[in-house]
């Protein structure tokens, strides 16, 4: 594999090739504010990246080591307290966390430490240990952040931005459980609806303490916030009576059965926990229906009167169109790209003069990056049984005497689009 020259060798990509100007938003303040915490970007990358299960296993660590009240934690202890985990996975997941930054190893003293970084990873984790979540557990971890900022004087303004944004997420969720009509839509939303409208009541004394500390120390984008957040609450607070107004609408609908007192939200209930419907039909499709039909010669007559009045004309018979001469035209056929035909032809020469094993740099590099890139996915081409049958060049690549050995090792190009490069080698299969 290969990378651009002007990223280092660990991190082959650069956010800054992903927009058009070649260079990040600057007027982004939450792009910038996301550059200065890379450390924390990285450490999160390094628990969650990977499989599944070693996700879970590291997660799982992580959060059993930051539970563990001691400041400095032996390596024997670490063996006693995770003794049903194997020891080499074990020893994989703490290199990992070392090499994070997440764990700290003090040579002097053979003991772990419990960085700084980690204690703010921790804090990200928490809903991982809650017992069960809910469908209101993202409003209540914003409500609780923004109050609990705000009392230890670290309140930002970006967590203003995300509680009103899902403040109105949640009002459109309502609205839109309104606007559809059904009686089970609206009880559905309405546990959470009315969830909601408790959270929100609590935190009125906290926005509106907010809108005055902003005041008094004069930080205006502070206090504009808050402002806007005190009327996305006001708003969802309004809802509240639609929404009453809604489900009483969906009660009067509500149908009676009878004397029974069952209405036909409880039929409909019951009908939605019947496992089987087609079994309570029984052998009733199985009958024959016989029409009856009474003076069936009065309706045979203003049948066949209705036919012929609103019977369709029968087309007119035309002929053939008049004969056209096609117009002029070319097939246009898309071509390959050139280096497909360049590494064909290196390869057969090679083949011509005999050659055996060649290293695997003069087959790949050649122009920009982008063509060192598209030759280096061509060489899994060579000698692959699928391809082996197909017509054209990715046959003839399949076709080719020669198979492709990546090597682990890797080094230094002497190119001028590429600075690094694993090895590898070429191998004929003629000789």
């Amino acid at each position: 594999m290969s990378e651009p020259r002007h990223a280092p060798p660990d991190d082959p990509r650069s956010p800054d090739e992903f927009f058009r100007d070649g260079g990040g938003p600057v007027d982004s303040l939450l792009w910038w504010q996301l550059d200065r915490h890379d450390a924390l970007l990285a450490a999160q990358r390094a628990l969650f990246g990977g499989e599944a299960a070693w996700v879970r296993l590291r997660v799982w660590v992580f959060l059993e080591l930051m539970a563990l009240p001691a400041a400095r934690l032996a390596r024997d202890e670490l063996n006693r307290h995770f003794h049903h985990v194997r020891e080499d996975a074990l020893e994989t997941v703490l290199k990992r966390l070392r090499d994070a930054g997440l764990l700290h190893w003090e040579a002097s003293t053979q003991t772990y430490a419990i960085t700084p970084l980690a204690q703010s990873v921790v804090g990200m984790l928490q809903p991982l240990t809650a017992d069960q979540s809910s469908p209101d557990d993202d409003l209540a971890a914003l409500l609780a952040g923004v109050a609990g900022a705000h009392q230890l004087g670290l309140l930002q303004p970006q967590q203003l931005n995300m509680l009103q944004a899902q403040l109105a997420r949640l009002r459109e969720e309502f609205a839109d459980a309104m606007a559809s009509g059904s009686e089970f839509e609206l009880r559905r939303a309405n546990a959470r609806f009315e969830r909601a409208m408790t959270l929100v009541d609590r935190a009125s004394d906290a926005v509106k303490a907010i809108i005055e500390q902003a005041q008094a120390s004069g930080h205006a984008r502070l206090e504009r916030l808050a402002r806007d957040l005190a009327s996305a609450q006001a708003s969802l607070l309004v809802m509240a009576s639609q929404f009453n107004r809604a489900l009483q609408q969906a009660d009067r609908q509500r149908v009676t059965l009878g004397s029974t007192g069952v209405t036909t939200t409880d039929l409909r209930q019951w009908l939605q926990r019947v496992p089987h419907l087609d079994a309570m039909l029984g052998d009733a499709l199985a009958t024959t229906v016989q029409p009856v039909l009474v003076g069936a010669q009065e309706l045979v007559d203003g049948a066949e009167a209705e036919f012929e009045r609103d019977r369709p004309r029968p087309a007119d018979a035309a002929g053939l169109p008049a004969a056209q001469a096609a117009p002029d035209g070319r097939l246009e056929v898309l071509s390959l790209p050139p280096e497909l035909g360049a590494l064909q032809a290196l390869l057969n020469g090679w083949t011509a003069e005999g050659l055996g094993t060649q290293p695997v740099a003069p087959a790949v590099l050649g122009g920009s990056y982008a063509a060192s890139a598209y030759r280096a996915q061509l060489l899994p081409l060579l000698g692959d049984p699928q391809a082996h049958h197909l017509k054209g060049a990715a046959g003839d690549m399949a076709r080719q005497p020669w198979r492709v050995r990546w090597s682990a090792e890797q080094g230094e190009i002497d190119d001028a689009h590429v600075a690094w490069m694993s090895r590898g080698e070429l191998t004929s299969t003629d000789e």
